[in-house]
């Protein structure tokens, strides 16, 4: 569904990815792991045109998409949850949930289009019925995390871009979020995930990737990755903490 072919990113002179290839076949949840600074925010930004290549490209369902801007790149299928959340907070619930579809159903919120598309999202977070009126800012950060999620599903991308979903989530609502994106993974929805918890990244996903100074080090089969003594040792706590947990 999606291919990274050698891309290569910098902010000024300074390489942030250095030719970079993935792939993200159609029906899977793809990880991608790595320390803090490694590149794996940018390589997100890049793939939805916030950020352009200076070499390598990008294909989602066999068409180039890394000379298209981002309402381009989400009209073709492909929506991001950012880091940060990044909801707007003195909007209401409904008029974020109302932004993350007006490139795909406009600002009416009459459309049958629009009408199914909230349907979904109320269906995965029926918390949220009640609280359409709510402004997003006094939502608790668990709630905040959800709410970008269904931002972005407003959009009904066939390709979601999820940048840190655990930071700053309570253990609980972290459990709660990464159920939904099981769910959603089992409902069609194709992943690329960016998480800081590689355990539980490998947990949910089909293969992983793991990027270190801009560059793919390690690329397999998650259950594969995870018994690797490299990933063992750098991201999941040493043998000892792998090894104890079986979840």
């Amino acid at each position: 569904m999606l291919t990274v072919d050698r891309l290569s990113v910098y902010y000024g002179p300074a390489i942030a990815l250095d030719s970079v290839s993935l792939e993200v076949e159609e029906g899977q949840i793809v990880a991608l792991i790595g320390r803090n600074g490694a590149g794996k925010s940018t390589l997100m930004k890049t793939i939805v045109g916030l950020m352009h290549p200076r070499q390598g490209s990008i294909s989602f369902q066999g068409r180039l998409i890394s000379n298209l801007m981002p309402p381009q790149i989400v009209s073709a299928g492909i929506s991001l949850v950012p880091e940060g959340r990044q909801i707007f907070p003195s909007l209401t619930v409904e008029e974020n949930l109302m932004l993350g579809g007006f490139i795909h159903h406009g600002p009416l919120r009459v459309s049958s289009r629009y009408k199914d598309d909230l349907r979904r999202v109320l269906k995965l977070f029926p918390w949220m019925e009640e609280r359409l009126r709510q402004k997003g800012g006094t939502l608790s950060g668990g709630q905040q995390q959800m709410l970008a999620i269904a931002r972005a599903l407003m959009s009904d991308p066939r390709l979601l871009l999820l940048d840190e979903p655990s930071l700053g989530v309570a253990p609980l609502v972290i459990k709660q979020v990464f159920d939904t994106l099981v769910e959603l993974n089992r409902s069609g929805v194709t992943i690329l995930l960016v998480e800081q918890n590689a355990n539980l990244a490998m947990k949910v996903s089909h293969s992983v990737y793991v990027l270190d100074e801009g560059r793919v080090v390690l690329h397999g089969p998650s259950a594969e990755l995870r018994a690797d003594p490299r990933v063992q040792e750098i991201y999941l706590g040493g043998r000892r903490a792998a090894a104890g947990d079986q979840g």
